[in-house]
Formats: structure tokens, C-alpha cells, sequence
């Protein structure tokens, strides 16, 4: 299996998660944790985001549960694997757990297109490679993947009226 071939693997279980979260009464997003070898470390889509916690994001509550299970040594070395691009939020605890790469499927740009003005998804139009420029150490960036869109929005259809 090619390198692109892991990576869209990886991705298509992530829209799985996000169809998941949708069923379960939450936005529609999923994001997953590989180690160097492709291996799933950790698995999360959105949970319910209230008046009075803001972080449910699947990129922020994932990078919560490994940076607590994980060195950042052993992060350093995985890859963040998302259905959408990671919003400003989630780009600054994927930078601070230590995580080396990230992928993901549509742009925060796309997203945006696909949420309108949506009180739940308020999108910022601040790439991820923008937040992670702005650091000390380098994270890799590969996305969106134009071949997984089609797949990517139908977990979206109808939820953002």
C-alpha cells in the first residue's frame, strides 16, 4: 500500500467516525490518531458542544486524551488524521501535544462553504499551515483530498440547515 493509499484509508475511517458522531446527536466530525506503521492509536468524533464547554471538537478531545496516554517523544513520530481541516483551536492543541503531521480531507475553506453561517460551526478562514507557521518547530501538512470530498460532504448533508 502506497503512502496516499494509508493516508486515504485512514481517512475514510475518519468519515466513518464522523457519521458516527452525527448519529449519536453530534456535529459531524471525526478525527484519529496513527502511529508511524498506520496503526489507529486513538479514535474520536465530535461530542456535544454546550453553552458551557466550547472544546468538543474531535482534533481537541483526541489531542486531550493522548497527550495524557502518550510522550510527546512517541507523538512527535504520529499523525493526526481528520475529516475536515483543523480549526485554529484544534491546530494549537495538535501543536502543543507535539503531533508531526496532519491530514485531512476538505479545507476549513470548503467547510466554511458547506456550514454558511451555521451558529454551531462559526469557521474561521485561518488555514492550519497558517497557525502551525506561526510555531518553532515544524508540522507536516497534506490535504484536502480532492477524491474523498464527495464522501466527506454526504456525512454532512442536511445537518447544517
Amino acid at each position: 500500500m502506497t503512502e496516499r493509499e494509508n493516508h486515504i484509508r485512514l481517512l475514510r475511517r475518519c468519515i466513518e467516525l464522523s457519521i458516527e458522531a452525527r448519529e449519536s446527536g453530534n456535529t459531524p466530525f471525526g478525527a484519529l490518531l496513527a502511529d508511524s506503521d498506520g496503526t489507529i492509536l486513538w479514535e474520536q468524533g465530535n461530542v456535544e458542544i454546550t453553552e458551557s464547554s466550547c472544546i468538543g471538537h474531535a482534533e481537541t478531545k483526541l489531542m486531550d486524551e493522548v497527550s495524557r496516554r502518550y510522550s510527546k517523544e512517541r507523538l512527535r513520530d504520529c499523525t493526526l488524521y481528520s475529516t475536515a481541516e483543523p480549526c485554529a483551536m484544534c491546530a494549537g492543541a495538535i501543536y502543543w501535544g507535539n503531533v508531526g503531521k496532519v491530514v485531512f480531507g476538505i479545507s476549513e475553506q470548503r467547510l466554511g462553504q458547506l456550514t454558511g453561517n451555521h451558529p454551531q460551526n462559526p469557521t474561521l478562514d485561518l488555514p492550519c499551515r497558517e497557525v502551525f507557521a506561526k510555531g518553532r518547530r515544524a508540522i507536516v501538512v497534506i490535504g484536502p483530498f480532492p477524491e474523498l470530498e464527495s464522501e466527506t460532504i454526504a456525512a454532512h448533508e442536511g445537518y447544517w440547515r
